[in-house]
This record gives structure tokens, C-alpha cells and sequence, in this order.
């Protein structure tokens, strides 16, 4: 016990043990999101104007996952000696442009100095939609598994950047790599998240049992719904949607894009647990969403079904990341 890693049990194991025992529970009110500089993000390669738009970006996938409107924002950045005011104009820009889109009606922002590089937090707060109130549905059995996107983009999109970081510092960079990937590229810099989504939802009154941002893989929002929902889950690697030229970035990297979908990182989209019985309802409202897999029963627990039909258990991620940064 004492010997335990954060990469043997998982960040939400851990945040779990944590308030095990105590008279306090995690509330999920309000959506936060801290970013710092060196650790979730390189300033040698990141637009600013697009990590102040990822920051709120991140946030608002947390309230959507609660199936709550964007209602209140409050943005602090802890600004280092090295960045200027245009800087700071740039990052707030790309903030203040994700708010509009997202159809935040209060927002406020602070600037505190910081010793350790650039640090964004963000707090969002939402109004839960009216009709979870009454009409969201018990998570069952056969329930099915949706993501709204692509998924293990923003690793391998990370990946193309530590690579040209790396030749950039060796004085041999090109552009034809990051030309070649830009999707990728563009997956992890400044993800997209449908403004309107939960709008769709209450006109078709189509509510999910279960919902969670996929922020840490696949694997690990699986897992977060299944622990919610105290039930199992399949998930089937050939349902798994992939970003044109993944597959051969892969190769070339020598990374399994289904291993970067189930444990990579950052694509800030959005697993569904959906009624098998919406089920034609639901393929008509969203067309753009893919079927995953499903909830199952507890004993069933939660597994990855590979082509061959072999069930390979889930794993939660801990807090080590990988590079390849290899030629």
C-alpha cells in the first residue's frame, strides 16, 4: 500500500481513497480546470490565443458532462515575469472567444504573479437542464456507449509537436510533418466541442443515464461511468473512431492508435451512456456520434473487446505520460 503509484491506481482511484472516511463528497456544481505551464502545456509550440480557448474549452466539456448550461465563468491566470501584456491579451482572447461560442452570460477574470510559469485555472458554473429532473433515465444493462468524436487525436497530435520541438532545437525543422498532420496537430491545440449539444438533446428529449469527459483516455472514463453506475461496460476497439491519417502516423511513430485512444490524453470529448431503446431515435438526432460499445452487467466488468472477440480488462491511468520522441 504504502509502495503505491499513481500510475497503478488512477487518478479517480486516488481522489476516491482520498475522501474515503471523511464527511466531505466531491460536488460536481461547478467545473474546474487548472492548467500549468510545463505539465499540460509547452509555450514553445502552443499559440497562446489557442490556450486560452483550450482552457475554457476544458471546463465547459465538464459541464456538459453534467448536462448543465454555461451560465458563469471565472478565469485566474498567474502570469510570470517573462510575458507581456500582449501575451496576456492574446491567451484572454482565445478565452474570452470559447465563452461567446459557449453561451456564457457572466464572466470574470483575475491576474495573480507567479514565480513557476504561466498558470491558467478555470471555474465554470451551469444551469442543469430541466428535464434531468424528472426524466433522466437509470443507468442499465445494455445501455449504449457513445463518443461525440475522434479519439486519440490530441496524443498523437502531441506527439508531431515534441517531434519538431526536438528537431527545431537540432536546427533541422520542417514543416511538411506538421502540414501532413494538422488535424492531429489541431486535435490537441484547440479541440472542438459542439456549443449546442445539450440544446439537441432536450428538443429530442434524448438524456443520457451516464456521462463523462474523456480527458484521460477512453479507458478511464469507461471506467469513471462504470464505478458511477455500479455496473460493467464493453467497449469494442473496432467501433473506436480515429482522425484521418492516424493509423499511419502511427506506424510511424510506432504507437498503437488504439492504445493512444484508450490512454492518451486531452481529446476533451465526451462519452454518452444512451437507452438501448432510443436507439434508432438517437442514431436520427445524432448521426455524428459513434457507438463504442455498452454498459453490461457488474459481474461482466469493464473490458476492451478486440477484433477477435478477446476482452482485455480496463485499466485506470495513473499520472506518467509518454513522449516519442524517436526518429
Amino acid at each position: 500500500m504504502a509502495d503505491e503509484k499513481f500510475s497503478d491506481i488512477g487518478k479517480q482511484e486516488a481522489l476516491r481513497r482520498l475522501f474515503e472516511g471523511s464527511p466531505f463528497q466531491p460536488f460536481g456544481a461547478a467545473a474546474h480546470r487548472v492548467m500549468l505551464e510545463g505539465v499540460d502545456f509547452n509555450l514553445v509550440y502552443f499559440p497562446l490565443k489557442h490556450l486560452g480557448y483550450k482552457a475554457v474549452v476544458s471546463a465547459t466539456a465538464e459541464l456538459y458532462a453534467q448536462l448543465r448550461h454555461p451560465q458563469s465563468l471565472s478565469v485566474v491566470m498567474g502570469v510570470s515575469a517573462k510575458l507581456d501584456y500582449p501575451q496576456i491579451q492574446e491567451i484572454w482572447s482565445g478565452a474570452k472567444a470559447a465563452a461567446e461560442e459557449h453561451g456564457y452570460k457572466e464572466v470574470n477574470l483575475d491576474l495573480r504573479p507567479s514565480r513557476n510559469g504561466l498558470c491558467i485555472s478555470v471555474s465554470a458554473w451551469g444551469e442543469r437542464l430541466k428535464l434531468t429532473e424528472v426524466r433522466r433515465p437509470k443507468p442499465k444493462s445494455k445501455d449504449l456507449l457513445c463518443v461525440t468524436g475522434r479519439l486519440g487525436a490530441a496524443y498523437l497530435g502531441l506527439q508531431v509537436l515534441e517531434r519538431e520541438r526536438v528537431r527545431f532545437e537540432a536546427g533541422s525543422s520542417s514543416a511538411e510533418e506538421m502540414e501532413r498532420y494538422k488535424m492531429l496537430v489541431g486535435a490537441y491545440l484547440r479541440p472542438e466541442l459542439e456549443a449546442g449539444i445539450l440544446s439537441r438533446m432536450e428538443e429530442a428529449s434524448l438524456l443520457p443515464s451516464a456521462a463523462c469527459v474523456i480527458r484521460d483516455g477512453l479507458a478511464d472514463a469507461v471506467l469513471r461511468i462504470a464505478r458511477e453506475t455500479s455496473l460493467g461496460a464493453k467497449v469494442y476497439a473496432d467501433r473506436i473512431p480515429f482522425e484521418g491519417n492516424t493509423f499511419e502516423l502511427g506506424r510511424k511513430l510506432n504507437l498503437d492508435p488504439v492504445s493512444a485512444a484508450m490512454n492518451g490524453g486531452e481529446d476533451l470529448q465526451i462519452l454518452f451512456a444512451v437507452p438501448i431503446l432510443g436507439m434508432e431515435k438517437f442514431r436520427k438526432e445524432f448521426p455524428t456520434f459513434d457507438i463504442v460499445g455498452h454498459l453490461a452487467l457488474p459481474e461482466a466488468g469493464a473490458c476492451l473487446v478486440s477484433p477477435e472477440g478477446v476482452e482485455i480488462p480496463l485499466r485506470a491511468q495513473g499520472w506518467e505520460r509518454q513522449e516519442n520522441t524517436d526518429e
